[in-house]
């Protein structure tokens, strides 16, 4: 029985994964203007995939003079698993100011 939990949580990381690359698409094609308008707060959202629901988070992790830096995370609420939630971060160079 044991190996079919673990067959559960594998299942469960590659159904993460799915939404967390998709997540991750969705906000890095944003504008760097765009990213810190929308990300001022953190933002904690639901989304429903294959008729369960999921909880994505994403936040803004730095803002400099040349880049933003953002977290985007997914779990689906279930304990122990979403005590480790699946979460990548991506950078978006910003454009050199042009005078």
């Amino acid at each position: 029985m044991a190996t079919s939990g673990t067959l559960d949580d594998m299942s469960r990381r590659e159904r993460w994964q799915r939404i967390l690359e998709s997540e991750v698409r969705r906000w890095s094609a944003l504008s760097c203007e765009e990213l810190i308008a929308r990300l001022r707060d953190l933002q904690a959202y639901t989304i429903e995939f294959d008729v369960k629901t999921y909880q994505v988070e994403v936040e803004l992790l730095e803002n400099t003079e040349r880049y933003v830096h953002v977290s985007v995370a997914v779990d689906d609420g279930g304990l122990p698993a979403s005590l480790s939630p699946l979460s990548l971060t991506f950078v978006r160079e910003k454009s050199p100011q042009t005078s």
